[in-house]
């Protein structure tokens, strides 16, 4: 196989798996759209199905903005569930600190034995 063929089956191959990429992606934003109803996304699918080339690019031209946006809201949502997540995780750590200085203030003062403190301050660790 000359060089040359093994360039443009490749290239081929690229441009298959973009478009497969590219199908799934408006699929995927026709059935996530909140702003279409029943009957619209199933005209769109139809529209995509019947008329691929035809239908992918129409959808990108008219809906193409709001897919966008779309993408961005959710990502910003996903971040924001990560940010109260470590916020809750971080207040649980704080917890523990707090339970640790004062399991340390109970055993300097004498009211826990070195067994005890050692006990408690194993099942905070844990």
């Amino acid at each position: 196989m000359p060089l040359f063929d093994l360039f443009w089956a490749m290239l081929w191959f690229f441009l298959l798996f973009a478009w497969i990429w590219l199908l799934i992606s408006v699929f995927i934003d026709i059935f996530r759209s909140d702003d279409m109803g029943g009957w619209g996304k199933a005209a769109w699918t139809i529209f995509v199905i019947i008329i691929p080339l035809l239908g992918v690019l129409i959808y990108l031209i008219v809906r193409g903005g709001s897919m966008q946006q779309r993408r961005v809201d959710e990502a910003n949502a996903k971040q924001q569930a990560t940010n109260e997540y470590i916020r809750s995780a971080s207040a649980g750590g704080e917890d523990v600190a707090d339970q640790l200085t004062k399991l340390g203030s109970l055993h300097d003062s004498g009211a826990l034995t070195d067994a005890e403190y050692e006990s408690q301050k194993a099942k905070l660790l844990v």
